[in-house]
């Protein structure tokens, strides 16, 4: 099974860490990203296969650029009051899961999200 390559950009640093944390104990080494504009040289050097991105400090045309940028970068976006609306919008930019920024939804949807990689592969 492929090692996953971890980053996670969320305004908040003890959220980003308390994610990187909990991520960590599944997947391995996470990275965090503290600034927006890492986020690409990032993705890049860590050779990333999937981003936790803070949709509340990104806004969705930033994730849509990414998404065409690297296309097969895994986008899980996070934002605490995601509803029907956003998720549509962000799913529709390239994310493949919007959730709330905690730990067990987050690990949740990167674990599906491998799950789904895995099989494709098969």
């Amino acid at each position: 099974m492929e090692a996953l390559s971890l980053l996670i950009y969320h305004n908040d640093p003890r959220t980003a860490q308390a994610l990187g944390a909990s991520l960590s104990q599944h997947f391995g080494p996470v990275n965090l990203v503290k600034h927006y504009e890492e986020v690409r040289s990032a993705i890049t050097r860590h050779g990333a296969n999937v981003l936790v991105l803070d949709l509340e400090t990104s806004r969705t045309d930033a994730l849509r650029n990414l998404h065409r940028e690297f296309p097969s970068l895994c986008i899980v976006a996070t934002h605490r009051l995601a509803d029907e609306d956003l998720w549509t919008e962000a799913m529709n930019e390239g994310a493949t899961d919007v959730c709330e920024p905690r730990n067990e939804e987050v690990v949740r949807s990167v674990l599906r999200e491998r799950a789904h990689g895995m099989a494709a592969a098969a």
